[in-house]
Formats: structure tokens, C-alpha cells, sequence
């Protein structure tokens, strides 16, 4: 039986059929294609960049790029920094710019991209993944999204990152925090301010959006009645949920409790209403007398099973209604309302 690796394979030489450990000799042999086991690639590039007179751009032959300039979302054109924000002259804005992009286009014609050597822009919507870093941009008209309850501010500095699948990781924790430091020195009595040197809002909004939709909608009711309803809705509290429907369960036992007083109520007035039957029956041999004492004592029998029924269905409901408040509102529940490890303000 022949040994090592099948006739076809990128170690295979035709040459005797002996392999070849050195990849770069394979590729000069023409038995392999570049860029295999992260070789040199060859051929002309996907895209090339359309650079600003004041870019300065690190690249590789793969299309990864980190480019140094101005805010620059789109063309040449666009941007704070083709109106001049370069943060040069006294006390002027600038609009200075750090983009990572890979994949320039790469979504363009269905996902075939665009011919090999095509000159291109910066585009968020077509290139593959990008963290864009700004200090004066429109990030939510850059980025095509809602404004939602943050809002859609202009001109403010930021950190942006797209992809198709982004992860946050950390391996201890991870907060996301609006507001400024804490026990920040050397801001006078504001305390930190926006880059702009703007007062910050004592406790700015955190949208969390899927799908890019806000605004309002409308929906059909089962009763087939339009409905409007909000997109983005503010997030519950489980601590103040949970007190809520613990104040609901203690109304539902107070009710428990009326029912309980009306049953007890009920068999006393049937017990009542037989008692008074049997004193004042007729004489016993009498039909309508025999009879009468029959109709009391069947009123008394049924007040005693009803009182039975409701005091049994009664006692499983409260015990079935402490056994939901403790796996829904208290902590060790298995199904406790609260997540365990997310918090929110």
C-alpha cells in the first residue's frame, strides 16, 4: 500500500511522486497556488484604494488596511475632513481618523465583489469589517442607523464597529457605561466634559436595537383591532417587576381569603336553613312535612361538599400560589425573572 499523501494534493510532486516539505518550493514549481499555509499571495490585488493627499495607509497584499487621516465615510469628498476640520489652527476642530477596514467591496454584486484592480472608497455598507475611529464624524448618518432614543448626534467623536458577526469577549467582565469618570480631577467643578468640552448628561441612554427598526408600528389585535406599539421599549427592572407581582400575590391570597369567609358563610346559612327545616317540620307523618325535612337535609348535606370542594381548591391554589412566588421572585428559584450575571441602571 503507497504511503503519504494522495496524488493531487498540494504536497504531491509529479516528479516521482515524493513530497515536498518546503510549501515555497511548491508554489515556485507551479504545484500549488499561492497564498497556501499563509504564503505569498500573487495576482493583482481586489481592490485598490482611492488614498487622500493627507492618508497615510498600512496594507497588505490580502486587502487588509489601517489608514491615518480625516473623517473621510465615503469619497474624497465627504466627510469633516473634506471641509477643512483638521484641528491645525487655533482652537479649530479636527476630524483626525484611524480605519481598519479588511474585505474593501466584498459585498458588492451579490457578494461577488468588484473586478480585480477596481479603484474604491471607503464604503460601510459593502466592505467586509471595519473599526472606525473619529475624532468629529456623524457616526449614525455614516452608518445608516435609527436614531432611536439616543438620538442621531453630529459631529461628535467615536468608536464604530461593523461586521457581520461582532464580539465583545471578556474574560472576567464586560461593562458598557454612559457618563463620565468618576472622581476625574483637573476638570474644575464639571467634572469630565464631551470631546468637544460639552456637559455631559448625567446618565446618557443606552439603545440596544435589532434589526435597525425604530419608531412606532401597528399590529392586529386578536379582536382584529389595530394596535400601535413601540419598537423600542425601555428594559424592566426584575427587582421592581418582582415587587409588583409580589404586591399582586397578596392581593390574589386576600381574595383567597374572601372566598374562604363566603364559603364559611354559605355552609352556616345552609346549616342555619336545615336546622330551622327540622324545628318547624310538620308533623312527620305528614308527605309535605317528610318532604320538607328531605329538602332541608340535602341542603345541609350539599352546603358541607360545596364547603369541602372550595376549601380543598382553596388550599392547592395557595399552596401552588407560594410555589410560583418563590421559582419566579426569589432568587434560588429555577425560574427566577432576574438574569443572574446581566444588570442594568
Amino acid at each position: 500500500m503507497k504511503k503519504g499523501n494522495p496524488k493531487g494534493s498540494a504536497s504531491y510532486s509529479k516528479r516521482g511522486g515524493k513530497p515536498y516539505k518546503d510549501m515555497q518550493k511548491l508554489i515556485n514549481d507551479g504545484l500549488a497556488e499561492a497564498g497556501i499555509l499563509n504564503s505569498d499571495p500573487k495576482g493583482v490585488p481586489r481592490t485598490l484604494y482611492k488614498y487622500a493627499s493627507n492618508e497615510t495607509v498600512i496594507s497588505n497584499p490580502g486587502g487588509a488596511q489601517i489608514t491615518l487621516g480625516l473623517d473621510r465615510p465615503n469619497s474624497r469628498g465627504s466627510g469633516y475632513g473634506s471641509r477643512g476640520f483638521t484641528g491645525l489652527q487655533n482652537k479649530s476642530i479636527g476630524s483626525s481618523r484611524i480605519d481598519l477596514v479588511v474585505g474593501r467591496m466584498v459585498s458588492a454584486n451579490k457578494g461577488d465583489g468588484v473586478p480585480p484592480g477596481t479603484y474604491v472608497d471607503n464604503n460601510f455598507f459593502a466592505d467586509a469589517a471595519r473599526i472606525y475611529i473619529c475624532e468629529t464624524t456623524d457616526v449614525d448618518q455614516n452608518f445608516g442607523l435609527v436614531e432611536g432614543i439616543v438620538g442621531n448626534p453630529k459631529g461628535v467623536s467615536t468608536v464604530a464597529i461593523k461586521s457581520d458577526q461582532t464580539r465583545i469577549i471578556g474574560r472576567s467582565g464586560i461593562k458598557i457605561v454612559t457618563g463620565g469618570g468618576n472622581n476625574v480631577r483637573g476638570f474644575g467643578l464639571r467634572g469630565e466634559t464631551t470631546s468637544k468640552g460639552g456637559k455631559l448628561p448625567v446618565a446618557g441612554g443606552i439603545d440596544m436595537i435589532a434589526g435597525n427598526i425604530g419608531g412606532d408600528r401597528f399590529v392586529w389585535n386578536p379582536w382584529n383591532i389595530p394596535e400601535q406599539l413601540l419598537d423600542l421599549q425601555p428594559v424592566a427592572k426584575s427587582y421592581n417587576v418582582r415587587d409588583y407581582l409580589a404586591e399582586i400575590s397578596l392581593l390574589r391570597d386576600d381574595l383567597y381569603s374572601q372566598v374562604t369567609n363566603i364559603q364559611i358563610l354559605l355552609q352556616s346559612i345552609c346549616v342555619i336553613i336545615g336546622g330551622l327545616g327540622a324545628t318547624f317540620a310538620p308533623i312527620p307523618f305528614n308527605p309535605v312535612g317528610i318532604l320538607n325535612i328531605i329538602v332541608q337535609v340535602i341542603v345541609g348535606l350539599l352546603g358541607n361538599i360545596v364547603m369541602q370542594l372550595g376549601q380543598q381548591a382553596l388550599y392547592h391554589s395557595r399552596a401552588q400560589n407560594v410555589a410560583i412566588d418563590f421559582d419566579f421572585l426569589q432568587h434560588p428559584g429555577y425560574k427566577f425573572i432576574g438574569s443572574r450575571s446581566i444588570r442594568v441602571t
